[in-house]
């Protein structure tokens, strides 16, 4: 009789096998490629044919089913993504990640963004909204028919809930709020204009700079004031260090993008052609998911953004468009007065108004819900920071009736710029500059998205609207809206630059983005005339930054009044010698200049940083034409602003920033000379998942793998920032979509064991042109209908 012999399983054994049940149970959530399936709800078969990188070539017999396929996609593929955007849109993130997300969904609640989109979806357009129907019925046929979850969802022990029409508008209201939603800009100028004298707040806060190229209204300004008297300094107070040095934002990142369009007239064979790089903070998965979608007489391919029908930015068979952020002003912060007798009323134009009151409860993760009080008014919700001493109302494009919809279907039948240019002014969305090209050859730039009529106010700083004499007359007509069409230079460009002058009969925005990426991108292409979509892909990586040659020039002057002993301003000489202009990886000095010019603007703007802090303590100084003033300053030199220490001694407080600058440096990098410290060296990027944030080794495993990279945060046309950078990268000719080049970080997938994960990230990361559409056919799909 022959005995069992049992076998003990040590802790490393058990270990090993629930790692490798992880790694079964990860590769059997990876969805099948090829094959049949059947769908509910299609009318005919559809046909999906990928590419060698999974990007997906939709053929079906009506849109509906098309759209229906695209939502199965998108699930199948960014599920989590998905689920991610629409609860952090919604203010439900605790429930995933407990009271880490919790902040986060507190301000998130008070804009009540679930009861935007429930009243959004009954508002649409009886065809956008049964075109919304087939795209969730599409996500919901995948979550039906999934048996294991891609891994993210099988980590956290959570099954998603159906997808709702509703859902879809939340992941644009977070693309909304991403692009346009920010309260700070009105912020900060109450606060300035609460401390400062007139003439200085016009100073510091202009719509211009040397760079400066509009397309339409002129190229006059309408907010610039090129000097203050001198007075107006001696009042200001002396600053601590702590709170000056922190009330700078030199950087000030801009969510924004690249697009232009060039004629035919400036390319090899008459082909006119879309440039477009979007700017969004970079993680894994990218933002975008590639897609084609045909039906019968329509093809429209580009990126989508999963979550939401339809395609974002690319190309039909007879146009090709590309998107900027408008940098519009699209919120107010309405004051409130409160009435002293009852703190539950305010002041409205009728007399005391209740506030609207209710309770939100946020359900956390194993923690218990937690509650809190939002308030409404008739202009819109209480924010939970008060400003001045007083509680504001949200009155924001987003929140209003009619502020979204899903108009952008209706590029699919776009056929030249013009039909193109009429459809974009009637879309609600998040405003953007649009650039369009035709086959024919045409080219033209517009406004998409609404924009508020202000009645008795320019919406720079908060004001009260219990008079009644302020409002917000409903939304600029499409017909009001800028257009330009084939001008006579042959090209546009958009970089979230001021584009209108003061002719143009509307204040569009007030903090517009530094003219210089438009200005290069103009200069580049000014002086070719045989441009290919090679060329077009080579301004997109252009790395010179002409904003920090006044820096450089300014330092190297002041080194020559004084005898350099100190050996770090020798090796900053040197540095600043050998910088060759750009922010190339190997480019020497630029990294001394970029906090060069970061130590000048928290020395020069100290005082003015204190004089507005006494009223916020948490001001920050963040004007994104920062660079007009600064420069001014630096030049005028001005008595009485520079802090006491100085004397107004103007040669010591420059000499002492670079000193900081570069013993800074040298901390960070001590094994590194200055006179050989590479951009690249200090210009580290990294795409993060999502789950670095809670589970940071898990995370690691799932990011991209660090990289050193030229290009920079927004001063030069290729910006790459830590964490923020180029989302994708199109060249698109409708006239011959077959040579359009293509870049995105990580792949199709957010599936970590997916081939389709990061196979794209090379392309993108190393700036190889890569095909935009490929006829290869690697997998092939057919869905059936039931």
């Amino acid at each position: 009789m022959r005995t069992l012999k049992l076998v003990s399983i040590t802790a490393p054994m058990m270990a090993l096998i629930v790692i490798s049940a992880f790694f079964v149970l990860m590769r059997a959530s990876l969805p099948n490629e090829d094959g049949d399936a059947v769908l509910p709800g299609l009318n005919a078969q559809v046909k999906v044919n990928s590419d060698e990188l999974g990007v997906p070539a939709i053929f079906a017999e009506n849109r509906a089913d098309a759209l229906r396929i695209l939502g199965f996609l998108h699930a199948r593929d960014r599920l989590f993504q998905m689920e991610l955007m629409r609860r952090k849109s919604a203010g439900r993130l605790a429930e995933l990640f407990g009271r880490a997300a919790l902040d986060s969904d507190r301000k998130q609640r008070v804009y009540q963004l679930s009861k935007t989109a429930q009243q959004i979806v009954r508002d649409l357009p009886v065809e956008q909204r049964r075109l919304l129907r087939a795209y969730v019925a599409g996500v919901n046929a995948y979550l039906a028919q999934a048996r294991i979850l891609p891994p993210e969802f099988l980590l956290l022990r959570h099954r998603p809930e159906p997808w709702r029409e509703e859902d879809s508008i939340l992941v644009i209201l977070s693309m909304f709020q991403t692009l346009n939603g920010y309260e700070q800009d009105e912020r900060m100028f109450s606060v300035m204009e609460k401390a400062l004298p007139k003439d200085l707040l016009e100073f510091l806060t202009p719509d211009t700079d040397s760079y400066t190229t509009t397309l339409v209204g002129g190229e006059t300004p309408r907010r610039f004031n090129p000097g203050v008297p001198p007075w107006v300094f001696a009042g200001l107070p002396e600053p601590g260090a702590l709170l000056a040095q922190a009330g700078v934002d030199a950087g000030n990142v801009v969510i924004g993008s690249n697009n232009w369009v060039v004629a035919g007239s400036k390319t090899v064979d008459g082909r006119a052609m879309v440039a477009n790089d979007m700017h969004l903070g970079l993680s894994i998965p990218n933002t975008w998911y590639r897609a084609g979608i045909a039906y019968p007489k329509r093809r429209v391919y580009g990126v989508s953004l999963p979550g939401v029908p339809g395609i974002i930015v690319g190309g039909n068979d007879d146009i090709a468009w590309g998107f900027t952020n408008v940098t519009a002003d699209l919120l107010d912060l309405v004051s409130l007065d409160v009435n002293p007798d009852n703190p539950l009323e305010y002041r409205a134009p009728q007399g005391w108004a209740k506030f609207g009151i209710h309770t939100e409860t946020i359900q956390v993760k194993d923690a218990p819900a937690v509650e809190m009080t939002v308030r409404d008014t008739i202009w819109g919700p209480v924010s939970e920071q008060s400003l001045l001493g007083k509680p504001v109302a949200i009155k924001w494009t987003a929140l209003e009736p009619h502020g979204v919809d899903l108009g952008l279907l209706d590029m699919d039948d776009a056929q030249s710029v013009q039909q193109a240019t009429d459809i974009l002014n009637r879309i609600a969305a998040p405003p953007q500059n649009v650039v369009i090209a035709d086959r024919a050859g045409h080219i033209g730039w517009t406004y998409m998205g609404r924009f508020p009529q202000r009645v008795g106010f320019d919406g720079l700083a908060s004001r009260s609207w219990a008079d009644g004499d302020l409002a917000w007359q409903q939304f600029l007509a499409p017909d009001a809206l800028p257009r330009l069409i084939d001008p006579p230079e042959g090209f546009i460009v958009t970089a979230n630059n001021r584009t209108l002058g003061r002719d143009y009969p509307h204040a569009i925005a007030h903090n517009w983005a530094l003219g210089y990426r438009a200005f290069r991108i103009a200069e580049l292409l000014r002086g070719q005339n045989r441009l290919t979509e090679g060329d077009m892909l080579a301004v997109q990586l252009d790395t010179r930054n002409a904003v920090y040659d006044f820096y450089r020039q300014l330092a190297l002057d002041e080194l020559s009044h004084i005898d350099v002993k100190e050996p770090v301003l020798q090796q900053a000489g040197q540095a600043l010698t050998a910088w060759d202009g750009h922010m190339r990886t190997d480019s020497i000095g630029a990294a001394l200049l970029a906090e060069f010019r970061s130590q000048l603007a928290k020395e020069v703007f100290a005082k003015i940083v204190a004089a507005c802090q006494v009223y916020d303590a948490d001001f920050r100084y963040a004007w994104r034409e920062m660079e007009t003033p600064l420069r001014l300053l630096l030049t005028q030199q001005p008595a009485g602003l520079l802090r006491a220490r100085y004397r107004d001694d103007w040669r010591r407080m420059i000499v002492e920033s670079l000193t900081r600058s570069a013993q800074k440096l040298q901390q960070e990098y001590p094994d590194k000379d200055l006179a050989n410290l590479a951009w690249g060296e200090t210009h580290p990027i990294i795409l993060h998942h999502p789950f670095n944030k809670v589970a940071p080794l898990l995370g690691e495993l799932l990011d991209m793998p660090r990289f050193e990279s030229d290009g920079c945060a927004g001063l030069c046309v290729k910006v790459m920032d830590t964490a923020h950078g180029a989302s994708e990268r199109l060249v698109l000719s409708p006239l011959h979509p077959e040579d359009a080049i293509f870049h995105m970080p990580g792949g199709q997938s957010g599936h970590p064991f997916s081939s389709h994960y990061r196979d794209q990230q090379p392309y993108w990361q190393n700036g190889v042109a890569s095909p935009m559409r490929t006829n290869t056919v690697a997998h092939s799909l057919s869905f059936l209908p039931r």
